[in-house]
């Protein structure tokens, strides 16, 4: 199947999960403990210290794993449930920033917009539109 990538407007087309799923592999507690802590700060000793490596150990057993370093797949898991609040609640960008671990609602806006090519509140209308499959 051949999708444009990009939609009117020069919307970005928004793929559910970009970031390879990566269960069962070495790393997948701490994954999954890094999910569950979105919203606090994360540094990579943090989470080398999860994972019961050094920092450098981390970083390269992430990367091997996921094909990406551990703060550009902390960025989009933040984005992706940046998505999810938006599509799901009424609450503002500043409040989703917070929960989100952005800390700000600037750094979401950028974060958001490298990720999907729009801003959230421009996502929230365009998902408001958009018709429901089924």
């Amino acid at each position: 199947m051949v999708v444009a990538p990009v939609r009117e407007d020069g919307q970005a087309q928004f793929v559910a999960a970009p970031v390879a799923a990566l269960s069962g592999g070495r790393l997948a507690a701490t994954l999954a403990w890094m999910h569950e802590h979105l919203g606090e700060p994360l540094s990579v000793g943090a989470c080398a210290a999860h994972a019961g490596w050094s920092e450098r150990s981390f970083a390269r057993h992430f990367a091997a794993e996921a094909g990406t370093s551990p703060l550009r797949w902390l960025h989009a898991q933040r984005v992706l449930e940046a998505r999810r609040l938006l599509e799901s609640t009424d609450l503002g960008v500043e409040e989703i920033a917070l929960r989100c671990g952005f800390g700000t609602a600037t750094a979401l806006r950028q974060h958001f917009r490298r990720h999907t090519r729009t801003t959230p509140t421009a996502y929230r209308r365009a998902w408001l539109r958009a018709p429901l499959a089924g």
